[in-house]
């Protein structure tokens, strides 16, 4: 647990860190775009205002949401403050996160210093150095920290891993109480923390195994950790990715669009023949055995191709949504890095649709993958129209 949370951590560090590079360019105002009720924002600093606001999706050095949302809201931010409700969940990434407002689904909040002291509906998960929880869950609660403190009731759950843990005056745990310790029985529990009985006192080497059974005993916790994390992480990779490469090269990413706009089955198919040359590549060599040892560096050539493919892929839809809804071609270093964060979304969105969405994903790979294919090498036979 304690690589878990450490980890956790991490890679909050790390968003955070990529954040404020890709947005220096911008106005302390931000750029915004909005679809519908959906606001996607990034900027230095952010506020998140507005009548008749559904998802969130913002990234920038200070983030603050002063309206509410009826839909889901993910930020990632150096400081970010949660002010007016949450209609649906609710995914933080930062160093100083502070939720005061209500959140009407579950709450997946990671940094430094995390404060939860608005009531939270459904399921709360938080992974930060410090976690304060100030406010009533009425759901279960996964809590992973250096120093945890919790003053008030918990109505479901709790698995709580920490070097120090300590109740204040409301803090309660009305379900079961497991505790993830280097030694079992080395934190002590106030009276009326939780009932006696219902107090579990486990290793942290057993973690992982525990994990699984919480998932069995709470079915509507199960995998909503791993699963939000990952959504959430590639869709902020990828956009941190594509907004850094428009950043860096403009007119090759606009290049690259031009190419995938004008020429989709074109791409497709060119994307589709690199990436077999490549395996098949690979194949080859590893059956003459004299290439045995530049199989690998041919598969691992292949799975950069795609990935480089999909990310220019998911700027291109984004630079297209960006300029479809009125707001123009993105010319300027912070709308190149919206238009990104827009693309990663709406890529990310669809591939999560069942049964289509892998082959969605491999589409905008090999798409993209051929687009890049086009531009660098300029094969002869495919370099015209």
């Amino acid at each position: 647990m304690w690589r878990i949370r450490n980890g956790l951590a991490a890679v909050a560090v790390a968003l955070v860190a990529l954040t404020p590079a890709q947005v220096a360019a911008q106005d302390e105002a931000g750029d915004r775009f909005r679809l519908g009720g959906d606001l996607f924002a990034a900027g230095r600093t952010v506020e998140i205002a507005g009548e008749g606001l559904r998802a969130v999706f913002a990234i920038g050095a200070s983030l603050r949401q002063r309206d509410a949302a009826a839909g889901n809201v993910h930020l990632s931010g150096r400081r970010i403050a949660v002010e007016a409700p949450v209609g649906g969940d609710l995914y933080a990434a930062g160093m100083d996160v502070t939720v005061s407002a209500p959140v009407d689904g579950d709450a997946t909040v990671m940094g430094y210093d995390v404060t939860v002291a608005g009531a939270v509906a459904g399921n709360l998960r938080a992974g930060a150095t410090n976690v304060t929880i100030a406010a009533p869950v009425a759901g279960s609660v996964l809590l992973g920290g250096d120093a945890v403190v919790i003053d008030a009731p918990i109505a479901g759950d709790a698995a709580i891993s920490a070097n120090s843990l300590r109740f204040g005056p409301e803090g309660r745990v009305e379900g079961t109480l497991r505790l993830y310790e280097r030694e079992p029985g080395r934190l002590s529990l106030p009276e009326g923390a939780a009932a006696p009985d219902r107090v579990e006192r486990i290793a942290q080497e057993d973690w992982d195994a525990a994990r699984d059974a919480w998932s069995r005993d709470a079915p509507g916790a199960r995998g909503w950790l791993a699963a939000a994390l990952a959504v959430l992480g590639s869709m902020l990779a990828v956009a941190v990715v594509a907004g850094a490469a428009a950043g860096l090269a403009p007119r090759g990413m606009a290049a690259l669009r031009e190419t995938l706009v004008a020429r989709p089955l074109g791409t497709f198919g060119w994307g589709f023949l690199t990436l077999s040359a490549l395996i098949g590549g690979a194949v080859v060599s590893a059956l003459t055995l004299i290439g045995l040892p530049l199989a690998p560096a041919a598969l691992l050539l292949a799975g950069i191709g795609a990935a480089a493919g999909y990310v220019a892929a998911a700027f291109a839809l984004g630079a297209g949504l960006f300029a479809r809804f009125g707001a123009g071609e993105p010319d300027s270093f912070g709308e190149r890095a919206l238009a990104a964060l827009i693309g990663a979304v709406a890529a990310g969105v669809l591939t999560l649709i069942p049964f289509l969405g892998w082959l969605i994903l491999l589409t905008f790979a090999l798409t993209g993958l051929g687009a890049l294919t086009l531009r660098l090498f300029r094969p002869a036979f495919g370099a015209a129209g």
